[in-house]
């Protein structure tokens, strides 16, 4: 589904703000307990809200219509907001593991736990209502920013949960090298979502082909016309956040007339387009018995 893009900023507001909710619950539980694994989790909603604020400015880019300068459209516009999340979130891993490590140093008694704790849950759960409208939006949408920015939510809400862990247990036992390193655990468990987001982001900018899945629709559509003597080469495909990208060399019997492919190309690609939503397609139309037909330097069919 692709339709009302502009209306999709709406969804990064909803971020931005519970961004700068959650950041003044998590700042007064650190404040409160002292504690660095609560530190930790106020950093990683600043985090939350920079990146909130960049969806939102790839949003409204990504959501202009193609124009001269970018005849494609500017949806790729939203991978850099997927690919700067996933650094963002590293860089808040890295801020947690320094703050864990040297908390392991110098330990230090945590105070007021029990308001920190009501205060961090309050947090965790607005953190993870906004999580579930950004992913039911992301995949209504098929918008990588708001994907990645509810990975980004579940991550902290995770993080939230281990971090509480942490406290529980050191108001229990009065051990208090488990806070610090329950924060270290957790900065290095969101390390890998950084890492995952960031690579998606970098596949999306490479032109990495449709999923196998899609591909396999596409090619059924092209099989169903080979009984009418229809065949095909040079398929190659991408994606640019919700637009998909196709494109193909038909190849028909010389004695059709033009008229005759040139309907044979319309069917052709409305059945793809029925098949997958946000799809542009791109045909080529040429005559199956000359040899030159099939070799094009550079055109082989490598999706």
């Amino acid at each position: 589904m692709t339709q009302n893009r502009t209306s999709l900023a709406r969804y990064a507001w909803l971020s931005i703000g519970g961004a700068l909710f959650t950041i003044g619950l998590k700042t007064a539980a650190w404040h409160l307990t002292g504690s660095v694994g609560l530190l930790s989790d106020a950093l990683e909603s600043v985090v939350n809200l920079v990146a909130a604020v960049l969806a939102l400015i790839m949003l409204v880019i990504a959501a202009r219509p193609a124009d001269a300068g970018h005849p494609f459209g500017h949806e790729k516009a939203e991978y850099f907001a997927s690919g700067a999340e996933g650094v963002l979130i590293l860089i808040a891993a890295a801020l947690i593991i320094v703050s864990a490590v040297e908390r392991l140093l110098h330990l230090q008694p945590l105070e007021q736990t029990g308001l920190g704790i009501g205060l961090s849950v309050l947090a965790s759960l607005v953190n993870y209502g906004i999580a579930r409208v950004l992913a039911q939006a992301g995949k209504r949408y098929e918008s990588v920013t708001l994907e990645a920015d509810a990975q980004h939510l579940m991550t902290d809400v995770w993080t939230t949960a281990g971090v509480l862990a942490g406290v529980v247990a050191v108001t229990l036992t009065g051990w208090l090298w488990l806070d610090p390193l329950i924060a270290l655990c957790v900065g290095l468990h969101i390390v890998r979502t950084g890492w995952r987001l960031l690579g998606g982001s970098v596949a999306g900018l490479m032109d990495t082909a449709l999923p196998e899945q899609e591909q396999a629709l596409i090619r059924q559509v092209l099989e169903g016309y080979r009984h009418e003597g229809v065949q095909y080469h040079a398929l190659r495909t991408r994606r640019a956040a919700s637009r998909r990208f196709v494109s193909v060399h038909i190849l028909v019997p010389g004695a059709w007339s033009v008229q005759r492919g040139h309907d044979v190309l319309e069917r052709i690609e409305a059945d793809m387009r029925a098949q997958l939503g946000g799809m542009t397609v791109v045909t080529h139309l040429e005559p199956v018995e000359d040899p030159v037909a099939w070799d094009d330097p550079g055109l082989k069919d490598i999706s």
